[in-house]
């Protein structure tokens, strides 16, 4: 009876075995991504700071989903060697021309860091969609030539309100930036009096749920309206970074930044200290200047110290020099994601 059973069982799968052998796999179909064109102008682009709204025909190459569809393609731009790891959508269009207006994409290449002025490579690609339930492909990178010009660029804002200047969210000086348009706020707090206290708003007012202090001193972001105000205990200059993605905050060692110099009161042997104004978030004195040379230099320490290379403050960079004696205003300003200014005006 077994063996029977065992017969009729085989008896039955031998029709599935041939079955099998007959059996064709479904097609597989190729798709091809779009290409980008080369703008008009070939593999280098010069942007026109006189010209923002003038826009930039990017031309593109049809991709192939294997079936039909409307298809949108979108352009994507990152610094050369990044892998698109944090690309930024430029335009999208339905037809084969991705327009782009000159000021746009100047803002994101200034976001992203590039030499203002100076030619660098950057890398485009383009993703296309289909109203089909696929996945987005991609086309082969290209790499162009870019020369962003200097503008003013809005970055998101983060207010840091504070008793170093009279707890005013509304002050648009006193403020950090997200320079990659994220949940990432960077700048410089001068605490340089008061209680050394203050906080972080989304708003420049005080808004429920929006402004941020530090309850235990954790370095943990709190947004409840009874949540402690941030507390330094040391009064400096304070580089903080801000991610609200993850509710966190970092502060850097406080630099206390002055003058120094065979052009001011104390020579090169100890700074003359600056002080802050409140409503322009500068550092600032007033003071006599000899005939001679000065520095800016913090915390009586030549590791940090600001002098002048083509024209802008660098550190370790040349001395500035005093052509004629008398009082000046002397300001510096670390406003500006990425650079420190100065102003001297004789008065």
């Amino acid at each position: 009876m077994k063996t029977i059973q065992k017969i009729a069982w085989f008896a039955a799968l031998v029709p599935l075995l041939f079955a099998c052998d007959n059996y064709e796999m479904p097609p597989i179909i190729d798709q091809i991504g779009a290409a980008l064109v080369d703008p008009s102008s070939g593999s280098s682009l010069v942007l026109d700071r006189d010209a923002p709204e003038a826009l930039i025909p990017f031309s593109v190459t049809a991709a192939d989903f294997g079936m039909q569809g409307e298809v949108t393609y979108y352009l994507e731009m990152d610094i050369a060697g990044a892998n698109f790891s944090n690309a930024k959508e430029l335009g999208f269009s339905k037809s084969n021309i991705i327009e782009v207006s000159t000021e746009k994409l100047n803002e994101e290449l200034v976001a992203k860091g590039l030499p203002l002025g100076v030619a660098s490579d950057v890398e485009f690609r383009v993703k296309a969609t289909i109203t089909q339930p696929l996945s987005p492909i991609y086309g082969e990178t290209t790499t162009l030539s870019v020369t962003p010009y200097d503008s003013f660029v809005e970055f998101p804002l983060l207010y840091v309100p504070g008793d170093y200047q009279g707890w005013n969210p509304s002050n648009l000086n006193t403020t950090l930036k997200s320079v990659n348009f994220n949940k990432t706020f960077t700048g410089f707090v001068h605490v340089l009096g008061g209680s050394g206290e203050f906080k972080f708003t989304e708003e420049p007012d005080w808004v429920d749920g929006k402004n941020y202090g530090d309850t235990g001193a954790d370095g943990k972001l709190d947004n409840q309206s009874d949540a402690s105000n941030i507390k330094v205990t040391k009064f400096g200059t304070y580089e903080v970074t801000v991610d609200l993605e993850s509710k966190t905050y970092t502060m850097s060692d406080p630099k206390l930044w002055g003058i120094i110099g065979d052009a001011t009161k104390k020579g090169w042997d100890s700074e003359t200290p600056m002080n802050f104004d409140k409503d322009l978030n500068v550092l600032t004195i007033t003071t006599d200047l000899k005939v001679g040379e000065m520095k800016f230099r913090a915390n009586q320490s030549w590791d940090f110290n600001l002098g002048l290379k083509d024209g802008a403050l660098v550190n370790g960079g040349d001395n500035i020099k005093i052509e004629a004696a008398g009082k000046y205003t002397i300001t510096l300003d670390f406003k500006i994601p990425g650079e420190v200014s100065y102003t001297m005006t004789e008065n």
